[in-house]
């Protein structure tokens, strides 16, 4: 038996060697204290507790600025944001760290260039040097840094060209503002990119196609750029040199030949048609007797019609197709009324189009027009019918609906005051949303899509296609739920799963129909990324689930929200809550994503404690 005192001894070393595996090792400790001796030279201002010297561990004894992982202790982030620093920027070794994903020395006084030696920092994510008095070129070698999310460079002297980024695939965020800058903008993938500006440099050339993505702020204080966005538009290009002696020679037998060519392709052609004439002329005669007999009997084709004119061939059962639901603005509608009726085309999408029709009577009325679903005439009564009994003040009723083989005419009462997307991320918007009126269309749509759900669960119908669009505004800018139940080819639905890393597009979930209620769910998470972040989506809202997730993942929680419910005073605890809801709605996997029950008695429960604190506050004022 091993004596008490050997287990103590034997204890306390295999400790030891359990906090030397899971630290740095001295080579990184030395690296690291030589990089705050030539950034700082000596004029920060050390504490007790500062760190940053080779008689503690970054991670143990937690040094000034420095977050590790919490598994093998090793240095995960470097963050001195104004911290009065000066001197050189050592990236050699600062990238000893070969755990480190973020560096940020914002708003500090480093002087000197940015070596090639920072990709040698090859998990780096986020790279943050706004305002210092860096200068020289950007080093090519940042395009080697593959994992880089957010670059951040502004305010600084920069010169030079911009290295070429495009072999970054994942990068969100390029900031390269109020610096020395020249020559063209090169390539990037500006479809993937959440935020860009280049202003206030001397860059020249034409700005390249940024997809609509970023507008002329992004580009502006730069005389040499020129074309979309910015007013000044580019000069024609400069004519070729002339051609030499041999080559005009060369050019103009390839003329001449060109021209024979041609004038033996009109003579054929000629022929061929006075070869048809006469053939035709030949038959008339044999057809005329039995023509004369079928042309009598022709009807001319119906006048003037609105852009949803039927093509059906079932003329006769216009009328028997067309169904007036109970409503008491539509007592009077009929079907040739509807068709004759003056029709804007105010909406497109992949299965049909939405149209602002003025009745007669002044009722205006919103036609939704579907064309290639493959449902029939007696399953789409059916289906209408159903829906129209699911009763919820927050879903727009249906008002009638018209059914052929080729396309379904679908009518609603018009909303005067628009989309939530019109009014969250267009200028034309007449409505800016505070945190309290976000949190409660949220609430809202919640609690109507839950009923919805759950009256319609057995008869798989879920809503199909919901976004901000559909979600309209009444007169009193009450949330309502437009379009339920119009999915074309439901069994195809499919949405984009997400990894624990990354979203990978092309990572498709299928979903048959009675999973499509999953997919509502999803969509309603994606809505809530809509109200919290301000930003609209581009994919389906892929995009956006994929900027929040990776935001998310790299703990910049407060980069998520939208600025204006920042500047408000919005309760921020409140937001994450909702975001957290949001995350478990666009969760890929169909076990762990909640149903719309839940989801909204969550959200009341957030609206509750919101309206909680607001009547505190107003008995406090």
């Amino acid at each position: 038996m091993i004596p008490v005192t050997k287990w103590v001894i034997l204890s306390v070393f295999f400790h030891m060697l359990l906090v030397l595996s899971n630290s740095e090792t001295f080579d990184v400790r030395q690296a690291l204290v030589k990089f705050m001796n030539e950034i700082s030279l000596g004029n920060i201002s050390k504490d007790v507790n500062f760190g940053w010297n080779l008689s503690s561990d970054p991670c143990t004894n937690k040094w000034e600025g420095i977050t590790c992982d919490s598994g093998m202790q090793h240095v995960k982030h470097i963050i001195l944001d104004q911290k009065n620093l000066t001197g050189i920027l050592d990236a050699a070794s600062v990238c000893e760290a070969t755990s480190l994903t973020v560096l940020s020395l914002n708003e500090n006084e480093i002087i000197g260039i940015l070596p090639q030696e920072i990709s040698n920092c090859r998990r780096l994510t986020h790279l943050y040097l706004h305002r210092n008095k860096f200068s020289s070129n950007l080093p090519s070698s940042l395009s080697r840094l593959n994992n880089l999310k957010r670059l951040v460079v502004s305010d600084n002297a920069f010169s030079g060209q911009l290295p070429d980024m495009s072999r970054i695939s994942g990068l969100l965020t390029f900031l390269a503002e109020r610096n020395q800058l020249t020559g063209q903008i090169p390539r990037f993938d500006f479809s993937n990119l959440v935020e860009f500006n280049v202003s206030y440099n001397n860059l020249t050339g034409p700005v390249p196609d940024v997809k609509d993505h970023f507008d002329s702020n992004s580009f502006l204080g730069n005389p040499g750029l020129c074309g979309v966005p910015l007013s000044n538009t580019c000069p024609p290009s400069p004519p070729p040199p002339p051609p030499s002696v041999a080559k005009k020679k060369k050019l103009s037998y390839l003329i001449y030949l060109g021209y024979a060519i041609l004038g033996l392709i009109i003579i054929f052609l000629l022929a061929l048609k006075l070869f048809k004439c006469i053939r035709k002329k030949k038959s008339k005669s044999a057809l005329k007797d039995q023509n004369k007999n079928t042309s009598s009997g022709e009807s001319k084709a119906p006048g003037n019609r609105s852009e949803y004119s039927i093509t059906s061939p079932e003329n006769s059962m216009f009328s028997a197709s067309f169904e007036i639901l109970s409503s008491p603005m539509a007592n009077k509608l009929g079907f040739e009324d509807l068709l004759r009726a003056p029709a804007e085309l105010i909406g497109k999408g992949k299965h049909g189009s939405v149209y602002k029709v003025k009745a007669d009577g002044g009722v205006t009325l919103v036609v939704k027009r579907i064309r290639g679903w493959n449902i029939s005439k007696d399953d789409f009564k059916k289906r209408m019918h159903r829906i129209h009994r699911m009763k919820h003040p927050r879903v727009l009723p249906l008002i009638a609906f018209y059914s052929s083989k080729q396309e379904k005419l679908i009518v609603y009462k018009y909303q005067h005051n628009g989309n939530l997307f019109k009014h969250l991320h267009s200028s034309q918007g007449s409505q800016t949303f505070d945190w309290a009126s976000r949190l409660g269309i949220a609430a809202t749509v919640a609690e109507a899509l839950a009923f919805m759900h759950e009256g319609l669960q057995n008869d798989d119908i879920p809503h199909g296609n919901l976004k901000s669009t559909n979600i309209l505004l009444n007169e009193d800018m009450e949330a309502c739920i437009s379009e339920y139940g119009l999915m074309v080819n439901n069994q195809d639905q499919s949405f984009v799963a997400q990894s624990d890393n990354s979203i990978r597009e092309g990572d498709s979930v299928a979903i048959s129909a009675r999973n499509a209620f999953k997919m509502d769910v999803y969509s309603f998470g994606v809505i809530l990324l809509e109200l919290l972040t301000g930003k609209p989506i581009q994919a389906s809202g892929y995009d956006l689930a994929r900027w929040v997730n990776s935001v998310v993942r790299e703990e910049w929680t407060g980069e998520v929200f939208d600025m204006s419910l920042i500047r408000d005073g919005a309760n921020e605890e409140r937001m994450i809550n909702l975001l957290q809801v949001a995350l478990k709605c666009i969760n890929p996997s169909t076990d762990a994503t909640l149903n719309m029950k839940e989801v909204a008695l969550i959200i009341n429960s957030i609206k509750e404690d919101e309206e909680k604190s607001m009547s505190i506050f107003s008995s406090e004022v």
